[in-house]
């Protein structure tokens, strides 16, 4: 009886982190749709815009400011969370959705993988430059990528990695507050370029459904979604769950874009996802979370 119950009580939350990962790629999709209209750049705007308000709405971040906090950190954080967001668009614009997310899982990666003197951590790391060498060669893939897409994509891997670095210790500063805060001060950086961008354009009515659904995608369902989850698992099992997000992102890049991989691709990607979880599941530190997309 209490293995039926252990098992229906991992259930639930496994299937909300497996929830907040596909709402995060729905995002991606749905803000691609918009690329024709604004670029990669408005729709980062819209995306941070509209993402900051549903999130200060929900957690009301100024409840939970601390007395004496150093300010500094959060604003790096911001600064990191724009630059991922901002780069994984521009290559996303260029690139499948799925390709880009299995490069940017390289920041994350790296960082479980520094220091370590494992072994099988080698196996780790073979994986993953097999992956990226599928997803990028010409001759295994049978297409030729855009290599400033792949620019943009590790890009937003190494702000990726500064917000795994530096996220812990802000978030044991604001705790609930950080997520709403970060993803503000992302929105001040941000905004501004996609207006130079794109101008008026961003008012456009039309857009504004969309707009708001990926915004709706990207952050108030997945926070809510990992905010019941992460408490409800082992720290390590969560984050072996994120690794299989780049799956996610081949998944609907095809249901909503019609993005189709080559069979070398989808291989570069499930190495990448393998040894994203493989490097989680042999490390000995405890696992951060997954940022926002």
């Amino acid at each position: 009886m209490r293995d039926g119950q252990d098992k229906k009580s991992i259930l639930l939350p496994v299937l909300a982190a497996a929830g907040a990962m596909a709402s995060f790629q729905v995002g991606a999709a749905l803000a691609k749709t918009l690329f024709p209209a604004i670029g990669a750049q408005g729709a980062a705007a819209l995306r941070l815009f509209f993402g900051a308000i549903m999130l200060l709405a929900l957690v009301r971040p100024w409840r939970f400011w601390p007395k004496g906090a150093v300010v500094l950190p959060l604003l790096v954080l911001g600064a990191a969370i724009a630059g991922a967001m901002q780069m994984f668009y521009l290559a996303i614009e260029r690139l499948p959705i799925g390709v880009a997310i299995a490069l940017q899982f390289l920041g994350p990666l790296a960082i479980a993988l520094v220091g370590s003197r494992k072994p099988v951590d080698l196996v780790w790391v073979a994986f993953a430059a097999f992956g990226v060498w599928l997803l990028t060669d010409p001759a295994s893939a049978g297409v030729s990528l855009d290599l400033v897409g792949v620019a943009w994509s590790l890009g937003a891997a190494a702000c990726w990695a500064a917000y795994i670095l530096i996220g812990r210790r802000v978030s044991n500063i604001f705790g609930r507050a950080t997520a709403p805060l970060t993803v503000t001060i992302a929105a001040i950086i941000i905004v501004p370029l996609g207006v130079a961008h794109a101008g008026a354009a961003l008012l456009d009515m039309s857009l504004m459904p969309i707009a708001i659904l990926m915004a709706l995608f990207s952050a108030a369902i997945p926070f809510v979604l990992e905010f019941f989850a992460m408490p409800r698992m082992p720290a390590r099992t969560f984050a072996t769950l994120t690794s299989l997000e780049p799956g996610f992102g081949v998944l609907f890049g095809l249901l909503i874009l019609q993005e189709v991989l080559t069979l070398p691709q989808l291989g570069g990607v499930g190495l990448v996802i393998a040894a994203s979880a493989g490097a989680v599941w042999t490390g000995q530190a405890k696992p951060p979370a997954a940022p926002v997309d």
